[in-house]
């Protein structure tokens, strides 16, 4: 078992190592690159969004394990919140009455 174990560790070690010099790549880049290109600049100002798409998506919209549009209280919630978040821009607003929606919505139905 001791080879089972040796080489579950340095797997954990090989993906350590790997997703280290990918991150640290691009630090050492942008220290040496002194223009970005425009092209480039304009696609990573959408990766914030999708990351926060990615994340918060499936547990909007994920209940017990399938997607539910129907009944879902964290959707009804979530578009609450939404639709607070546009009008106001405000990320203290949006999470209070996000989370108060969720609350009256559980306690209601």
């Amino acid at each position: 078992m001791i080879a089972g174990d040796l080489a579950v560790w340095a797997v954990i070690l090989a993906v350590a190592l790997g997703t280290f010099g990918f991150r640290f790549s691009f630090i050492y880049l942008v220290e040496r690159v002194e223009d970005v290109p425009p092209l480039a600049e304009r696609a990573l100002r959408y990766v914030a969004p999708a990351v926060l798409a990615a994340l918060v998506a499936p547990s909007v919209l994920v209940v017990d394990g399938s997607i539910a549009l129907l009944g879902n209280d964290r959707l009804l919630a979530g578009l609450v919140g939404a639709a607070v978040a546009w009008r106001t821009e405000s990320i203290l607003w949006t999470m209070v009455v996000g989370v108060g929606a969720l609350l009256v919505v559980q306690q209601v139905v």
